[in-house]
């Protein structure tokens, strides 16, 4: 008798618990709905509260730079920048050695929202330990990484 997990998979044999991409997917929402009383707390998106992370990380990136970071498109981050900028979390000005340059940082409220989220994550529910959870994020950065030097190619 042939082991299922053993022998390769042709393309009909996969049903949808089989993809790779749909674990990942549904791993994703589910963080979304677990994340959501947090967020609600904090009165932020998934998006707005990424976003306040990488910059209290590094103060007065480039719209840019911070882009990059967040796997976030131009298009996508300025209303964000803009909405967290309206809830006095963020401030945003040209460059003043390249305006072609927008900065952003945060503002003093901005930066007391770190000390408001300390300690809301979700490590504990995620039912990792410390090693599996490092190992887990290790495994999933290099499988992004590795999907977004195949499609720079």
């Amino acid at each position: 008798m042939t082991n299922k997990a053993s022998r390769p998979a042709r393309p009909g044999d996969q049903a949808l618990a089989d993809f790779l991409c749909f674990a990942i997917y549904s791993a994703n929402l589910t963080f979304g709905k677990a994340y959501k009383p947090i967020l609600e707390q904090l009165g932020l998106t998934y998006t707005q509260y990424i976003t306040v992370i990488a910059l209290w990380e590094e103060e007065n990136q480039t719209v840019s730079g911070l882009g990059e970071k967040l796997f976030l498109e131009s298009n996508t981050l300025t209303p964000i920048l803009k909405k967290l900028e309206s809830m006095g979390y963020v401030h945003r000005q040209r460059d003043i050695e390249d305006e072609r340059q927008v900065r952003v940082r945060l503002t003093e409220e901005g930066r007391r929202l770190r000390e408001k989220a300390f300690g809301m994550g979700l490590f504990d529910a995620c039912g990792l330990t410390q090693g599996e959870f490092a190992t887990t994020r290790e495994s999933i950065v290099t499988l992004r990484n590795n999907l977004f030097k195949s499609i720079q190619k």
